[in-house]
């Protein structure tokens, strides 16, 4: 069987719909933001919404100056190959946003290991998630090999002091 997946242009994907609901899968012991999730351009045109989305043509650094008063950013993976989405959570963790990011649409549960390191803390995943296999393929690698947003010591640190 023929898959023509990658000939695609992920520019054509569809966004996943915005969703108001709770992330499924959550690592973050605050209160999940409740309230509407903006996209980007509503948000910068009015300043009242909390939450807003970020689809991948967006750009992060929009944001900055508006960290303080945001409690979510969702972030749109229309399709799991594309990486953009990577670099806007790096982006938003090191302007020192404290706040919730989540990864919502085509998320595969081998990409969160590498999502968390990036800064992201919850997951709307298009399709369930089981959680027993979430939970092991992130117990799976104990040690990490460079810095990043989640602030785990990479092995040679531990090694070396």
């Amino acid at each position: 069987m023929l898959d023509n997946q990658d000939q695609q242009a992920v520019g054509a994907a569809v966004p996943p719909p915005l969703s108001d609901a709770p992330a499924p899968l959550r690592f973050r012991t605050d209160t999940p933001d409740d309230g509407p999730i903006a996209p980007l351009a509503d948000f910068l045109a009015n300043s009242n919404f909390a939450a807003v989305r970020l689809d991948p043509a967006d750009d992060a650094r929009a944001l900055v100056p508006h960290l303080g008063r945001l409690k979510l950013i969702e972030v749109a993976f229309p399709k799991f190959r594309d990486g953009r989405g990577y670099s806007a959570a790096r982006i938003l963790r090191e302007a020192g946003f404290k706040g919730e990011i989540r990864a919502a649409g085509d998320v595969l549960v081998d990409q969160i290991g590498f999502m968390r390191r990036v800064g992201f803390d919850s997951f709307a995943p298009a399709k369930p998630l089981d959680p027993t296999v979430v939970k092991l393929t992130l117990e799976r690698y104990p040690y990490v090999y460079m810095k990043a947003a989640d602030g785990k010591q990479p092995v040679w640190a531990l090694r070396h002091g």
